[in-house]
């Protein structure tokens, strides 16, 4: 398998924080899968949760070379992590459809936050050229 591209994100938490206070329901149902809401609202700091798994989004619309463009939607990219996992990440819809064409058959991601910032970074992994 060979690295088919990379992506990173920083994302701030309390900006986050602040855009789910004034946009409520209507802003979490757009970027975030009920797997993803179910797993962040289940913790204490959730908005640091939010605040990552929106940067790991980012990355991997990198990753795929589309940014928000091309229906890509945000709730197609899909951060769930096991219990004692490191997290994975699931496509769906036209960012599966792209990520094939590209050549990719996995994305590895790992997210971190500190200091107010979320953090993650997202490798595209497919057969070598």
């Amino acid at each position: 398998m060979a690295i088919v591209s990379i992506g990173s994100d920083i994302a701030a938490i309390e900006r986050l924080r602040a855009a789910i206070e004034r946009r409520g329901e209507r802003l979490l149902e757009r970027l975030f899968t009920p797997g993803e809401r179910s797993y962040c609202e289940a913790r204490a700091a959730s908005a640091t949760h939010y605040a990552g798994r929106f940067a790991a989004k980012e990355a991997v619309m990198k990753v795929l070379g589309t940014g928000w463009r091309r229906g890509v939607r945000w709730i197609d990219i899909e951060v769930v992590r096991a219990p004692g996992a490191a997290p994975e990440l699931r496509l769906y819809g036209e960012s599966a459809r792209i990520a094939a064409r590209r050549g990719i058959e996995r994305i590895h991601v790992t997210i971190t936050h500190d200091a107010g910032v979320a953090l993650a970074l997202a490798v595209g992994e497919g057969p070598g050229a």
